[in-house]
């Protein structure tokens, strides 16, 4: 059977939907709730719940909060392997989302940090691979994720990347970030970042120069929509579905999971980008950045 495997970051979201404007220094009303997070755990998600048979490679620590994050996973059928790390702490981010939805994270890495080769189960079904920048950003992870890199690559198995926030890039010397590109199979990253990457402005050329280092490219644009781009084909645009935006957080995560999942079984351009926009239409429209689901007993 043809799977997804998703490669990355899990963590626990503590979000603080804002009541009113920060009151910097005193109280602020807000509602607070905690979610499964992190980039990869939020796309094997959507990828999951999209249709696909979807697999994780992630870490989580030895408390509360890894036992959730699992929990979870086992509630939505992503499979997992032994995600555990005796002694460390599950990752955490804490999630300002302010009253027009937008969001601001406070990452602790956690137990993510230390990916590895020996983490990559058997690849014998594995068709597609997305892969979360946030692994190849971490210092202690990287080498190990080059190693997986090199593994999947050596099988012909595209891999699907997100090279994370502006924020999270910003630490790593950009011409490393860019040596990463041509190992990968498409691109998914949104306007602010894919004008860091390349200086264009002009998001169509900001997609052609993504395009001399991937074969495909898709740029989000949030309450725009999308724009994406193979080499050889032309740039097709999407439009965001119409929904009532409550929280931001795992917008361009559930994309990706709902586009990876069309990709599986069509890997028709327009029709994947479709695809992701409706996913991220039911995403931003509650709290998290994952499908609500009741946690397994």
């Amino acid at each position: 059977m043809a799977k997804v495997l998703c490669i990355g970051d899990v963590m626990l979201d503590v979000i603080a939907v804002l009541q009113t404007k920060i009151n910097y220094g005193s109280d602020t009303p807000s509602k607070i709730s905690t979610h499964g997070g992190g980039a990869a755990g939020n796309v094997a998600s959507w990828s999951q719940v999209s249709g696909a048979p979807t697999k994780i490679v992630a870490r989580v620590g030895s408390d509360p909060a890894g036992s959730a994050i699992v929990s979870e996973f086992d509630a939505l059928g992503v499979e997992h392997g032994n995600c555990v790390v005796p002694g460390l702490q599950t990752g955490v981010v804490v999630v300002l989302v302010d009253l027009m939805g937008e969001r601001t994270m406070f990452p602790e890495t956690g137990a993510n940090s230390g990916l590895s080769l020996k983490d990559l189960p058997d690849l014998k079904e594995i068709h597609v691979v997305y892969l979360s920048g946030y692994a190849l950003l971490d210092d202690l992870s990287r080498p190990g994720v080059l190693d997986i890199i090199e593994e999947i690559r050596a099988q012909n198995i595209p891999i699907f990347f997100d090279p994370a926030t502006v924020g999270g890039m910003s630490q790593v010397d950009i011409k490393e970030i860019r040596s990463w590109l041509p190992l990968m199979s498409a691109l998914f990253m949104n306007e602010e970042e894919a004008t860091f990457l390349t200086g264009e402005v002009q998001l169509e050329s900001a997609l052609d120069a993504l395009l001399e280092s991937s074969p495909t490219v898709i740029i989000k644009c949030g309450p725009e929509g999308a724009i994406g781009k193979s080499r050889g084909g032309d740039v097709l645009r999407i439009a965001a579905l119409p929904t009532r935006v409550v929280d931001t957080t795992g917008a361009g995560d559930s994309f990706a999971g709902g586009f990876i999942a069309t990709w599986l079984k069509n890997p028709d351009l327009k029709s994947c980008m479709q695809a992701g926009a409706s996913a991220a239409a039911q995403c931003v429209s509650i709290v998290g950045a994952r499908p609500h689901v009741t946690p397994a007993h």
